[in-house]
């Protein structure tokens, strides 16, 4: 890939650097996001922040005009990414549908479908969640168990979902549900959209480690989904899942945006305590900022082959599987720099970064679950990369 910027997408970062120094929140490229002690207040504020982005056209730059977005190429939405990890800016709330979401309904969508729904998800106006993973079935997803009967003009979903980011705030949500029981589980599986407000949807949130609910259990009793909430075709929904998954682990430009910000504040941190001149930890700091510009170039090397068309592969296992393990050496090395400050928490004085990076070091202990553990991604690169065989399947003895 060359990385020699373009005259033309030079002006394109320049444009964009412009519009944020113009729009952002805080001061650009210092400002921090307030700490929120209500998660709603804090999502009203995200959704807020998106509608303005939304605005600018700085949101799903790939996607076609007709649908909000500027038709532009994976390069661009990655320099738009770039800026917005130099901007400082705040997250995306409604992340899943834009970068999960949308994508895969411009691939399996209908055209009803892409109207109804993308330019909502653009600017947060309505919410997605990810209805995959299930207490029996997170690494191993085609053993889902969630069911959707055929009923009058759609269908009725019942079964449990867990780890659900953001549900009690989602008003759709991406289901996957089994539809043939009696076909091999990987082919009696569908996708649809189904309305997080209607009755037979409970949600339940899950309180974490860092005492946040970011997370849910979401409970389907005789729920409905209509005919036309199908996502592709009927017992497709493990092709279409994939296509999701891709997004999910292909290039993250998420993590790069908050990675770099992560490694910019850890810097910061650093010579503020006065520890880069301790040599236990000048190595870690050089380490923790190599490893952020290597997740860098895995990002490059992902856009190269979508510029040219070519579709992501189990390459997207090795980047998920690089920047998780990386996360948690630069959030250890986080700690040893806040020294006898690792374990305060909010409020407390003498507290660098007033708790965040304590957050942070809790939040990312569960990368190597989420997005697919790192066991899965391990297996995946062994046998699509290198071509290792299958382990033999364990016959159990029968009485």
């Amino acid at each position: 890939m060359d990385l020699a910027p373009t005259p033309e997408q030079q002006a394109f970062r320049a444009e964009c650097r412009t519009w944020l120094q113009a729009n952002l929140p805080w001061e650009y490229g210092k400002g921090l996001p307030p700490h929120f002690d209500d998660l709603a207040e804090e999502v009203t504020f995200l959704r807020g922040w998106q509608r303005r982005l939304a605005e600018g056209r700085w949101v799903g730059v790939t996607w076609p005009e007709r649908y909000g977005g500027r038709g532009a190429g994976p390069l661009h939405h990655y320099i738009v990414q770039e800026e917005l990890a130099r901007a400082r800016a705040p997250e995306l709330v409604g992340r899943i549908g834009v970068n999960l979401v949308g994508p895969t309904l411009l691939a399996h969508g209908t055209a009803a479908q892409r109207e109804r729904w993308l330019p909502k998800i653009l600017d947060a106006s309505e919410l997605f969640c990810q209805l995959f993973s299930e207490p029996g079935a997170g690494s191993d997803l085609a053993a889902l168990a969630t069911r959707a009967e055929r009923v009058e003009g759609g269908w009725r979903i019942n079964g449990q979902k867990v780890w659900t980011s953001y549900a009690q705030f989602a008003d759709w949500g991406l289901l996957l549900a089994r539809t043939d029981p009696t076909a091999p589980k990987h082919q009696g599986i569908s996708a649809f959209v189904i309305d997080m407000h209607q009755p037979g949807v409970e949600v339940r949130p899950l309180r974490q480690i860092t005492d946040e609910y970011d997370f849910n259990e979401v409970f389907f009793t005789d729920a409905f989904v209509p005919e036309e909430n199908l996502i592709g075709a009927e017992n497709e929904g493990w092709r279409v899942s994939s296509s999701t998954l891709t997004h999910e682990r292909g290039t993250n430009p998420r993590q790069l945006v908050i990675h770099a910000q992560l490694l910019e504040e850890l810097l910061r941190l650093a010579l503020e305590q006065g520890r880069f001149d301790d040599p236990r930890l000048q190595q870690r700091l050089a380490e923790a900022y190599v490893e952020v510009r290597l997740f860098q170039l895995h990002n490059w090397r992902s856009l190269s082959r979508l510029e040219h068309g070519r579709e992501l592969g189990p390459e997207g296992s090795a980047l998920k599987l690089y920047w998780s393990e990386m996360s948690k050496r630069l959030h250890d090395t986080a700690m040893a720099v806040l020294a006898d400050a690792a374990p305060l928490w909010w409020g407390a004085s003498g507290n660098p970064g007033g708790g965040r990076w304590q957050r942070s070091w809790l939040y990312y202990h569960a990368a190597s679950v989420f997005a697919g553990t790192n066991e899965i991604q391990r297996t995946i690169i062994g046998e699509r990369v290198l071509g290792l065989p299958r382990e033999p399947r364990q016959e159990t003895a029968t009485r």
